[in-house]
């Protein structure tokens, strides 16, 4: 289990949201070696999407993990999980004694530099219910994660997401917040995401 458990927690004080912050969830050098391993291990794949009427490589490669076989639905790509390994599993573990959930999936995302990006979304497909807790594990190099509100413009929040970094969503965040991660023109190294959700 992780040793600093847990080291710090950033609650940030915005509307219509929770959103916990944890910069050193998994220590340096568990985190590098957590890196390397998904790094090599993952099957990862590049989908397509349609973007007004057009289509695109997606600007990512990913992977999808879960229970039951159960498929995940988002920006027309349907996704067929693998089983749990046993390299998630310890990650998913120790996340859900934090969050107190029981995660079904896991959608991974591979940046491999500062051209691959997600663009403004929300978490909020039909198959995660309500209000949706989303913990998110960083990997890699720091890359800034945005957020906006849906109705209030000038609410905005930019988290600068952390080598071995715990964030998590809930309550009504997907409801009314937006997030990407942008494209940066810097030189910048490979970044690897985990988000955990639980399909209904």
């Amino acid at each position: 289990m992780n040793s600093l458990f847990p080291k710090e927690k950033i609650t940030f004080n915005i509307p219509d949201s929770e959103i916990d912050y944890y910069p050193n969830f998994f220590e340096s050098s568990r985190a590098n070696e957590l890196f390397e391993k998904l790094k090599n291990e993952i099957p990862w794949q590049q989908d397509h999407i349609k973007v007004f009427g057009k289509i695109h490589p997606q600007p990512r490669l990913t992977s999808l993990f879960g229970n039951e076989g159960k498929p995940y639905s988002y920006s027309n790509i349907v996704m067929q999980p693998d089983p749990w390994n046993p390299l998630l599993m310890s990650i998913k573990n120790e996340i859900e004694v934090i969050c107190n959930e029981n995660f079904t999936t896991v959608l991974l995302n591979y940046y491999r530099d500062g051209r691959d990006s997600n663009g403004w979304h929300a978490d909020n497909e039909k198959e995660l219910g309500q209000n949706p807790v989303i913990a998110s594990i960083s990997f890699g190099t720091e890359r800034y994660f945005h957020l906006q509100h849906n109705t209030i413009k000038e609410q905005k929040l930019k988290i600068n997401l952390e080598h071995g970094s715990l964030l998590i969503m809930k309550g009504a965040t997907q409801h009314f917040w937006k997030h990407q991660i942008p494209k940066t023109a810097k030189e910048i190294g490979p970044r690897i995401n985990l988000t955990f959700r639980i399909i209904k």
